[in-house]
Formats: structure tokens, C-alpha cells, sequence
């Protein structure tokens, strides 16, 4: 028996991948099918039972990467997206295999066949396969290669102040209030900092937790974040959702 979990918001792509999974071995369980980033973190807080996760990249409120990141989630998972910009990504996120949609029977056979050869290979050797998984999760970056004009500039984190996403652009601004652009969406840099000292505050903000002089409440459920440069005038609201993890962020730093 494998226990399979599905993380898809499209109806027929999930119907589809169901198919396909019964067709290929009916012994496959699906244990669970999640449709949002939201009930992904929810599922998770437990240690539900799961062999094998099957998901979507780009979920209607944000990106499945978010549901495996601070979470202790030791589970392959393949992932399933009709994008290919976000491989390394998914690689970095437990992922063993990265399928474009639309997909078919032999893609699904083949990255089942890639779990098993993992499966074997890791097989009374749970010590190596842990060692691994510990390595790709702690390996985040000191440096960030951005670009001011024409020049490519290596900007230490401990020096970036946020960085924001606007007109389909990311910013990045150090603490001298100089702006740079990013090479990537907003998303997959979040998967390279450390959690510790950064802090995704909505879709367009990630905050660096030494650069946070105050925060008060804003429309009661919400939180307003007062940077520690008064040059920098960006409101950054932390949503109603997010407010409980950034409050115990903050009290345990």
C-alpha cells in the first residue's frame, strides 16, 4: 500500500492525476486532497500518514512551497506544474521528480519508478536519507546576487532591510535605502532565507526581523510594521492570518 496526498486546486487536473494513479496501481491510497496553501499548513501541523505527495506549484492563494517550508515534512514529493521556472524550487522543497502539465500515464509511471529506486537505495539507511534531507534544509544563503543597472552587485542578507514585489519586479533594498533587483519571483527567494531573520509578511513583503523598530494593531485583526528607517516609506501590513506566527516570530528571536 503507498499513502498518496494530492495538493491541486484545478478540479480536472485532480481527477485526472486520480485516474492515473488508479490505473497505474490500485493499491495507491489517497490519503488526502488539499486545494490551498492554507489548508496545506493546516493538514501538516499534524504528522499525517503519507508515503508520497503529489502537488501543484502555483495554488490560488500563493505557492505550495510555502506549506513545506518550517514545517518537519519527511516525505518525497513530486511536483506537478504547468510552469518549468520553478525547478530548483521544488527540489529544494523534499522534491524528487518535477512534471509539466498536461501530464500522462507514463510520467506518472516514471517518477513512481524514481520513488521506489529512492525507496530502495534509502532502505535500512534512514540515518543517510535524514543527513540529506537536514543538509537541503539548512543550506540557506548569506549573499544575494542582484542587479543595480547594468551591474550585478553580491549583497550580504544581513544588510537587506525587505524586498517586495511590484509591477511583476522584485525588490530588494539594503539598509543605506539602496534598491535592487532581484532574479527571481518573490516566492522561490523566500525559499533561500533564513527563516530565523526573515519573515514573509504578505504577497508583496518579506521583512528583515533587524530592521523592525515596532508593530501596532491596524483594522484590529491586523499589524502594522514600523522599519527601523524612517527613509524607507512602505506600509507593511502583516494580513489577519499571518499575525499569530509573526507575533511568536518576533517574541522568539
Amino acid at each position: 500500500m503507498l499513502n498518496a496526498i494530492i495538493i491541486e486546486d484545478e478540479r480536472h487536473s485532480m481527477e485526472l492525476l486520480i485516474q492515473l494513479l488508479a490505473d497505474i496501481d490500485n493499491r495507491i491510497r489517497i490519503e488526502a486532497i488539499l486545494s490551498s496553501v492554507k489548508e496545506g499548513k493546516d493538514y501538516f501541523t499534524a504528522d499525517p500518514p503519507a508515503d508520497i505527495i503529489f502537488s501543484d506549484v502555483q495554488l490560488a492563494d500563493g505557492h505550495s512551497f510555502e506549506i513545506f517550508k518550517n514545517r518537519n515534512i519527511r516525505v518525497p514529493v513530486i511536483f506537478i506544474t504547468g510552469y518549468n521556472e520553478f525547478m530548483m524550487s521544488a527540489f529544494s522543497c523534499n522534491g524528487i521528480d518535477y512534471l509539466l502539465k498536461p501530464i500522462n500515464k507514463k510520467d506518472i509511471q516514471q517518477a513512481l519508478f524514481k520513488y521506489h529506486m529512492l525507496e530502495k537505495h534509502f532502505a535500512g539507511h534512514n540515518d543517510k536519507l535524514d543527513n540529506l534531507i537536514q543538509h537541503i534544509e539548512t543550506r540557506k544563503k548569506s549573499r544575494l546576487i542582484v542587479r543595480r543597472g547594468l551591474e550585478y552587485v553580491s549583497l550580504k542578507l544581513d544588510e537587506v532591510v525587505l524586498l517586495y514585489t511590484e509591477n511583476k519586479l522584485v525588490y530588494v533594498v539594503d539598509k543605506w535605502g539602496k534598491k535592487y533587483i532581484g532574479d527571481k519571483n518573490l516566492g522561490e527567494m523566500e525559499l533561500e532565507l533564513d527563516e530565523s531573520l526573515f519573515f514573509r509578511a504578505n504577497r508583496q513583503y518579506i521583512i528583515n526581523i533587524n530592521f523592525i523598530k515596532a508593530f501596532k494593531p491596524f483594522e484590529k485583526v491586523k499589524l502594522l510594521i514600523e522599519i527601523a528607517i524612517p527613509e524607507l516609506r512602505h506600509d507593511i501590513i502583516i494580513s489577519q492570518e499571518n499575525a499569530p506566527q509573526f507575533r511568536q516570530w518576533m517574541y522568539e528571536a
